[in-house]
């Protein structure tokens, strides 16, 4: 949904005027094909894989909801979700559409579009007064180092790439004879003045510029390319009312249309990785300007595509650049959203691999990129010693505490079920182990890792009560299925954890079923099964009489009990593994999380006793 502070640049009664003379049926139509059923249309869900419709369309009360994966909007919504727009661009091509004129702004507003609306126009002129000189005599040696590295000059033009003359006020005289003040210079960033005074100067000298366009492909800053020794060999404008460059991409404008049509988005390191790229035929390339990936540039990159690929250099700084956007990535995840990795061989960049070894190579790269939790493990395994217990704990620490910034429940308990078993591999143990010992952080996500499971199959190994409490979860949703329907039952169910190994998989296989599927289908779950022991135990769980209650609201009144249950049960035996702990080791650290699981213990308590009444079954309770 779009932001209430970018709303409120438009009055509710003209989004609300425009909201209603756009048909919502017609307008996603246009994309996805729709059947009427009722009072709504369904379809294919356009934002993730489905092969059974949960979209739907209800056009009455406008808006558009999946029960798949939670999309949920209005014609506004949808339009940035598919086409990447901006929400006040979204407004006014839907204005368009509707013919309404998109109502004049605040004075104060006037005032202020006016003037980013001359900064705007200084930079277009800037553009094609750098773009004269690489043509004219003085651009010759700008124009041989641009052939030496493969650009014709269609790819010149296309890019609208210039040159800056080692001049000290060439831009300024030239700017200020067309009727722009030194101040609009110096505002834009096309001219400095020294702090101990004297003359402006040009800000840009003796480069080769590159111009910088914002989402709509209207000029807004530049970056230069030092032709001779320099102390930056790049050099962008100085941020500006125009300008924040951890909000922009280079080459964004061109690469949107090409990245909807690939489904995909490649980022890069750099100006003439992004060329060398569109020369390759891959138009759907953008770069980062100059610094490491932000969120805003990544919800940018999201608009355009569900897994950017990112191509970064096969160097040290490469790969650092890799590893941060990886970690910055982690808290923004959700389900379908990720991002993918290409790893260059040491020395190489985009530019260098195309000129060296052709497009093929690249592609081939680029058609199976790295997962992001891939590239998590390895920057956190790689390179350390794991030959003893503390060096492993050290791994399984460093792990715990990046999955415990994802912040979406059930993305986080994937990331933990993938990494453990990739700990299992790597130390080649039977027994894997279980979600919590991958989880760390701090308030109510930190968790300390329970004490280890045995290592046999079965059930044998749970006490009795947390037996039966967990099997009656399993017993219950085997009998109402459609609770896995329902998101906030599913993510819940995701972040649970079993003391039962047995119970344990096939949660595993359960999350991983109904994430395929959208449902839960207990036959086709049987059928996939190859573990006969895995099958008489669906069998017996859900021929449990205890979870057969009659009606769907009943089941989830059950769920809101039985799962409240379950989740003091466990706050009690992490507070019970870490009291023991604390008899060994009364570090700190091991206090901070006692405290922190004792004080969520009697909080969660404290809400079950007095909201749900649930009196002697919460564990501990007196």
């Amino acid at each position: 949904m779009a932001s209430t502070e970018t709303a409120m640049a438009f009055d509710s009664s003209f989004l609300d005027e425009l909201r209603a003379r756009i048909g919502l049926a017609e307008l996603i139509g246009r994309r996805v094909p729709l059947k009427r059923r009722g009072q709504e249309w369904t379809g294919l869900c356009p934002f993730h894989k489905e092969k059974t419709p949960s979209f739907t369309v209800n056009e009455a009360k406008g808006f558009y909801h999946c029960f798949g994966c939670g999309a949920h909007g209005s014609a506004l919504d949808f339009v940035i979700a598919v086409e990447g727009l901006s929400f006040p661009e979204a407004v006014e091509r839907l204005a368009r559409e509707a013919g309404m004129a998109v109502p004049a702004p605040t004075p104060a507003a006037r005032v202020e579009a006016e003037r980013r609306r001359g900064l705007v126009e200084l930079m277009e002129a800037a553009a094609k007064w750098f773009e004269a000189q690489l043509a004219a005599g003085i651009g010759a040696e700008a124009r041989r180092y641009l052939a030496g590295r493969g650009l014709d000059p269609e790819t010149i033009r296309h890019f609208r790439l210039g040159f800056a003359p080692d001049r000290r006020e060439a831009l300024l005289g030239d700017m200020q004879a067309r009727g722009f003040s030194e101040a609009q210079l110096i505002e834009a960033g096309l001219v400095r003045r020294p702090e101990e005074g004297g003359d402006a100067y040009d800000f840009f000298r003796d480069r080769i510029i590159f111009p910088i366009t914002e989402r709509q492909g209207r000029i807004v800053a530049f970056g230069g390319r030092a032709l001779h020794e320099a102390r930056a060999k790049y050099l962008n404008s100085p941020e500006t009312a125009i300008f924040q460059k951890g909000r922009m991409l280079y080459n964004l404008a061109d690469a949107r249309a090409a990245a909807h049509e690939a489904g995909t988005v490649i980022v890069a390191e750099g100006y003439m990785d992004v060329i060398a790229l569109h020369r390759a035929g891959l138009a759907h390339a953008v770069a980062p300007l100059g610094t490491a990936l932000s969120e805003e540039q990544l919800r940018a990159l999201w608009r355009l595509a569900p897994e950017p690929v990112l191509c970064f250099d096969g160097d040290v700084a490469g790969r650092r650049a890799a590893q941060r956007a990886a970690e910055r990535a982690l808290p923004l995840l959700e389900p379908g959203r990720s991002l993918g990795f290409v790893e260059l061989p040491a020395g190489q960049d985009p530019d260098s691999l195309l000129a060296e070894s052709g497009a093929g190579a690249l592609t081939e790269l680029l058609a199976a990129p790295v997962p992001l939790v891939e590239m998590i493990w390895r920057h956190a395994a790689s390179d350390r010693r794991l030959d003893t217990p503390e060096r492993r704990a050290g791994l399984r620490r460093d792990l715990g505490d990046l999955v415990g910034r994802i912040r979406h429940e059930v993305v986080r308990g994937y990331y933990r079920q993938h990494l453990a078993q990739a700990m299992a591999r790597l130390f080649g143990t039977e027994a894997l182990p279980g979600p919590a010992y991958l989880q760390s952080g701090s308030g109510r996500g930190r968790r300390m890792p329970q004490r280890p499971l045995p290592a046999h199959r079965g059930m044998a190994g749970a006490d009795a009560v947390a037996r039966r409490r967990e099997s009656q979860i399993f017993a219950l949703l085997f009998n109402h299925p459609k609770l896995l329907e329902e998101g906030q039952i599913f993510e819940e169910f995701a972040a649970f954890e079993f003391a039962s190994p047995i119970l344990d998989r096939l949660h595993g296989l359960l999350i991983e079923h109904v994430g395929s599927r959208q449902a839960l289908d207990v036959a086709v779950l049987k059928h996939d099964l190859t573990d006969s022991a895995l099958r008489h135990v669906i069998d017996g769980l859900t021929g449990l009489a205890a979870a057969k209650v009659a009606s769907f609201g009943e089941a989830k009144a059950e769920w809101q009990r039985i799962s409240k249950v379950h989740q003091l049960a466990r706050l009690q035996a992490e507070k019970e593994a870490l009291q023991a702990a604390l008899t060994e080791d009364m570090s700190n650290e091991t206090w901070q999380r006692f405290e922190a699981v004792r004080t969520e213990l009697e909080r969660a308590k404290n809400e079950a006793a007095i909201g749900d009444g649930l009196g002697s079954e919460v564990p501990g309770h007196v």
